[in-house]
């Protein structure tokens, strides 16, 4: 059976999903025709349920419930992995609800969690998240969302940290920042989700005890950025959770959609939210 798979072309992705890709762990006759994109356009197609399994940020992932269950293979959930929003220089919380504040994506988790500390903000403008750092040296926005490997450079360009979302989250809720997962269609018979399931922790188990087994298909993706910050981006975003979200990372994503839920932004009662419920 052959089967569409979305996913990111950042580093943890490709780090995990390489070694299924690739013939390097049996997977069970599945075959797969890849389609990589940013995890925006992802979160579109999501939206459509064109995709029979992607990555897809969580809060994408409430919208497209209908859709979509969530694998337990897979996911980007931690501790101190929070998107960062940043500025030129320190910024009051009034200037900061000012804006214009640009995001990585109006579907993202990470505008979900700046929309938590910051639920006044209205100026908002989405943008590439490569983009980000640039515009706000540039002036364009006052300040910026920023994600994946732009959390490791923002410094050595003289930005600054205004809030930590992650570090946000964590506080108020003592439990790991969902980020995002794979979803696989619920359409698609059990054993076909089953089956992925397995493959899928087959592949993250393989990437983690063959590490530089994915290093020339991560490159290839990764392409200008430095193989210190590739690493670090790999080590930040992939951990146990990625190998199976076990109860505490159930939790957390059911927090989450709890969260969405009583702010009256996300309504996602009507289904089940894991692949095997």
């Amino acid at each position: 059976m052959k089967l569409t798979l979305g996913f990111s072309p950042c580093p943890n992705d490709t780090f995990i999903f390489d070694a299924l890709l690739h013939g390097k762990v049996d997977t069970e006759g599945l075959e797969w025709d890849p389609y990589i994109a940013d995890v925006e356009e992802l979160n579109q197609k999501a939206l459509l349920g064109e995709l029979a399994v992607t990555k897809l940020s969580f809060f994408a992932f409430g919208h497209a419930l209908h859709h979509y269950a969530l694998l337990d293979s897979g996911s980007a959930l931690g501790r101190g992995v929070g998107p960062l929003l940043i500025a030129r220089e320190p910024l009051s919380r009034e200037a900061i609800i000012e804006g214009p504040i640009a995001i990585p994506g109006i579907h993202t988790t990470a505008h979900f969690l700046f929309s938590l500390a910051y639920p006044e903000a209205s100026r908002k403008i989405p943008m590439l998240f490569s983009r980000i750092e640039e515009e706000v040296l540039a002036g364009t926005v006052r300040a910026g969302l920023i994600i994946h490997e732009n959390r490791f450079t923002y410094q050595q360009k003289g930005l600054v940290k205004l809030l930590d979302c992650g570090e946000y989250w964590e506080s108020q809720y003592q439990l790991p920042i969902p980020l995002g997962g794979i979803a696989i269609q619920r359409n698609l018979p059990m054993e076909i989700r089953e089956k992925v399931n397995r493959v899928l922790r087959n592949s993250v188990q393989y990437a983690f005890d063959h590490p530089a087994s994915s290093r020339p298909f991560v490159c290839a993706y990764a392409q200008e950025m430095d193989e210190s910050v590739m690493q670090q981006h790999i080590d930040l975003y992939v951990n146990e959770f990625s190998l199976d979200l076990g109860p505490e990372g159930r939790a957390a994503v059911q927090n989450l959609f709890e969260v969405a839920a009583q702010k009256n932004i996300l309504s996602t009662q009507k289904y089940s939210i894991f692949w095997n419920d």
